[in-house]
């Protein structure tokens, strides 16, 4: 350690570790702890070393407005208190705004729709992954909801698309649809139906009359081909 080092610890040690009579009836509280820390404990005390508040620009602004003073929209304040109090107080100020359209909004959630997706056994110990890339589009032009997904496995070239209305009592035609892929860019019907076969990396609404989805070769070799599409709904 340089001496710039040590006379600086040792001013900090002056400044804030003085005894302080004042506080000697207070249980462990003889010295003045660092003024920053004090804020940071968690724990419901009162500050060792308060803060001064006198000439502060906004507690004259709030005590001189006879409006905002008493107002329930301000938070309230607590000079005497540690960050972790005020983070409690106000945690639990929001989670009481929270709760009345939390309940208000999950009463009125309700299930238009039940479709099985897949079965798998009862025996297997660990549910495998068959439900993939979910992306959520709604077209407010036709009141329409759309969920674009792939299924694993044996569906491994087929994307999904699932429509309800947003009218959860009207019901629209085709409500799914899968579209398989396989070898539709074969340059010719002569070329092998294994030899250009493509399964879905990830697909997104382009607007509300086009899907976007990513493609690749499903040969296992080198280099395999990555193709951009654009896929009409209709």
């Amino acid at each position: 350690m340089t001496q710039k080092d040590i006379t600086f610890v040792a001013d900090f040690l002056t400044e804030h570790f003085n005894e302080a009579p004042e506080l000697y009836n207070r249980k462990g509280k003889y010295f003045n702890v660092e003024r920053v820390g004090q804020y940071l404990k968690d724990e419901d005390d009162d500050l060792v070393s308060p803060p001064n508040t006198e000439g502060n620009q906004w507690f004259n602004f709030l005590k001189d407005s006879t409006h905002l003073k008493e107002s329930p929209l301000l938070f309230p304040y607590y000079p005497e208190k540690s960050l972790h109090f005020v983070k409690r107080q106000m945690e639990g100020i929001i989670d009481q705004c929270l709760q009345k359209p939390a309940d208000v909004i999950g009463k009125s959630v309700h299930q238009a729709v039940c479709m099985s997706l897949y079965k798998i056994s009862q025996s297997e110990d660990s549910t495998p992954q068959l439900f993939k890339l979910p992306f959520l589009w709604n077209d407010k032009t036709s009141n329409l909801h759309y969920v674009l997904f792939t299924m694993l496995e044996n569906s491994i070239s087929k994307v999904h698309i699932l429509r309800r209305h947003t009218d959860t009592s009207r019901s629209v035609s085709n409500g799914i649809v899968a579209v398989e892929f396989g070898n539709f860019l074969n340059n010719s019907i002569n070329e092998s139906s294994d030899s250009r076969c493509y399964s879905c990396l990830d697909a997104h609404f382009y607007d509300d009359e086009t899907v976007t989805v990513v493609l690749k070769e499903s040969v296992q070799q080198e280099g395999k081909e990555r193709v951009l599409a654009q896929l009409p709904l209709s």
